[in-house]
């Protein structure tokens, strides 16, 4: 079981994964400082950054309680284990690896696999994932979340991944993605912790603008519109 916050909290807290590729360890408490500041609860560091499992271990220690700290692009089973003794509780990968699932459950770890297609999809559900990973999402357009999800188990969280800035979220959310993991549109190697949360608030601010607008869309009826709004919101 995650300890102190579950994923359904994190995600119903705000769900953006915040993607830290090539965040170096010295740098963890300030840019983690910023985006739970800024009210992130799911950040990952990719294991093809400098010295991750540094990174995790800080993080995981300094936002305990505060957000869920994990690894992204977990390829190998056996590195579920080294994120686990660092302290991290999320295992996301580009890929649906049943070796890797199931080295997560066994630990009680959260697991967010990348998926393509409807195969994989069910293929990662089945073997427990808490979440799908649509990735590239570069390479997709928002009606393949949208046609997933006419097949896939009811409320099925599913998360594009690549691409993803504060301009292009609505039309996925319209199509039904629960959230997003974001990359280079809110962290680079590089950045410092001030640019970092500032584009943090902006993605928080977008979501919760998209948010609000799609729930008084959901609640005008087609006959009665208000001016400017679309009753187009799933």
């Amino acid at each position: 079981m995650i300890k102190s916050l579950d994923l359904d909290t994190a995600f119903g807290r705000n769900p953006l994964i915040a993607i830290l590729r090539g965040l170096r360890p010295q740098e963890a408490d300030a840019i983690g400082d910023a985006l739970v500041d800024a009210g992130f609860t799911l950040i990952e560091v990719p294991l093809n950054s400098p010295d991750p499992l540094d990174s995790i271990a800080r993080l995981s220690h300094r936002l305990h309680g505060r957000a869920i700290v994990g690894a992204g692009t977990v390829l190998r089973p056996e590195q579920v284990g080294e994120v686990n003794k660092a302290g991290g509780r999320l295992i996301v990968s580009p890929d649906t690896n049943l070796a890797v699932l199931a080295e997560a459950q066994a630990a009680g770890l959260a697991t967010v696999p990348g998926i393509a297609t409807p195969s994989e999809a069910f293929t990662a559900l089945r073997a427990g994932a808490h979440a799908l990973k649509l990735f590239p999402a570069e390479a997709f357009s928002p009606t393949v979340v949208k046609a997933l999800l006419a097949v896939l188990p009811k409320d099925t969280p599913i998360l594009p991944v690549g691409g993803i800035t504060p301009d292009g979220m609505a039309a996925w959310l319209r199509a039904g993605a629960t959230g997003f993991g974001l990359g280079s549109a809110l962290y680079k190697p590089g950045m410092d912790a001030e640019a970092v949360g500032a584009n943090a608030r902006a993605f928080v601010h977008t979501l919760r603008q998209l948010r609000a607008a799609g729930e008084q869309s959901k609640s005008t009826t087609p006959e009665d519109p208000p001016p400017g709004v679309v009753n187009e919101w799933r």
